[in-house]
């Protein structure tokens, strides 16, 4: 057993212990009371002579004790606690610990049962009541008194209970749905990390696989082209594991939703689409390029970006499925209509062998890296054209 099982043991121990004391008190004070003819719940024996027949002697105390060291089990056998004590509660001044017991059935059991107990506690003031009318409109006997007063004591115990129930209940939903918060926010890390990895090492690998592939079936290419090749495989190759290492190095920071800084890889915007555009005809793309835009400088980083990730996605995609087949990439927009990016090629006549290893997970991170902007993306072939078309909103 842990050290802290045993503090929360022993803390429950004294906890009841002190209940118990507490609740002896009490009755002791009510026993005294009952002396003089002062009760808090009706005693609907005492016609019959129970309650003469237990105030002989050292007996006075003996029933009202027995009452409160049933306290000693009221956490775990609250119920049967509680009606035990009611049955007391007829016949002997144990209302101070029947009170305890009503109050932990409603903090611990379910509602339905807290309300069937709550019911039995009163059927004896009901009974009182009932059977004592004429001296309830009279006014003068103490007796109907009581029953008033049993009446409130069980109705505040149930209530209390059912009041710090309610809290218990707020608190493990707040701790509930504050977990729940802390996994949304892990997964959005790690579907924002698995965008990254892709759009990152998608890119660079294509191009690795195209030069690649270009080596492997023109062996005998001159020996400047197999040059230039190996160089760019060579450059991919170390840009990719590069890359990665900034992604990972993202993956293991710890998640701190309070941090005000979090450390991350350079983002490449919109300045770096001309690189991209570049580095894809260096792999043997033909992208015409139509740039139609006003008051660029004034785009938001995480728009910039956003739009750079599509073309570059766009752009790997068409070079895995299309190879060999022109493309055009058009970007207009101004700050009051918003950005559309556009990304062409025509159909190949026969699939690419490399486009039926794709998963798809370009078309979702596209999608999703839209959505996050509050943009739209359709993608698919119109006619003997491939069509990839995002609009995003000029956040500025």
């Amino acid at each position: 057993m842990s050290k802290k099982n045993t503090g929360d043991g022993r803390r429950d121990v004294l906890r009841d212990l002190a209940v118990v004391a507490a609740a002896a008190a009490l009755t002791a004070t009510t026993v005294a009371a009952s002396h003089r003819n002062l009760w808090f719940y009706p005693q609907i024996f005492t016609d019959a002579g129970v309650l003469h027949r237990l105030s002989d002697g050292t007996n006075t105390l003996l029933v009202p004790l027995a009452g409160c060291l049933l306290l000693w089990w009221r956490r775990t056998r609250p119920v049967a606690v509680s009606l035990a004590l009611v049955a007391m509660c007829t016949v002997a001044p144990v209302i101070p610990a029947t009170a305890i017991g009503l109050f932990t059935t409603a903090a611990q059991c379910r509602v339905g049962t807290t309300r069937r107990v709550a019911a039995v506690a009163l059927i004896p003031v009901l009974y009182f009541l009932a059977t004592h009318w004429w001296s309830f409109e009279s006014a003068q006997s103490a007796q109907v008194t009581s029953a008033v007063t049993g009446a409130l004591l069980v109705v505040g115990a149930v209530g209390w209970g059912l009041f710090v129930r309610s809290l218990h209940e707020r608190a493990e939903r707040a701790v509930r749905e504050s977990a729940l918060r802390a996994e949304q926010a892990r997964q959005r890390e790690r579907e924002a990390i698995a965008r990254e990895m892709h759009d990152v090492l998608a890119h660079r690998l294509s191009l690795l696989s195209v030069h690649a592939n270009a080596l492997e079936f023109h062996p005998h290419a001159p020996a400047e082209q197999v040059r230039e090749a190996a160089t760019v495989i060579r450059d991919s190759a170390r840009q990719a594991l590069e890359d990665l290492q900034h992604v990972l190095g993202v993956l293991r920071t710890p998640l701190d939703p309070g941090a005000e800084v979090r450390t991350e890889p350079p983002q490449p915007t919109l300045r770096d689409l001309k690189h991209l555009v570049e580095e894809n005809r260096g792999a043997g793309m033909r992208i015409e390029v139509d740039l139609d835009l006003t008051e660029a400088d004034s785009l938001s980083e995480f728009t910039s970006r956003t739009v750079y990730r599509i073309a570059q996605e766009a752009l790997t995609n068409a070079r895995k499925h299309a190879p060999g087949e022109p493309v055009r990439l058009t970007l207009a927009g101004t700050s009051r209509d918003g950005l559309t990016l556009e990304v062409t090629n025509p159909l190949p006549a026969t699939p690419s062998p490399v486009a039926a290893h794709g998963a798809g997970q370009g078309l979702i991170g596209m999608s999703e890296r839209t959505a996050l902007a509050g943009g739209t993306i359709t993608h698919g072939p119109t006619a003997d054209r491939y069509r990839v078309t995002a609009r995003l909103p000029w956040a500025t």
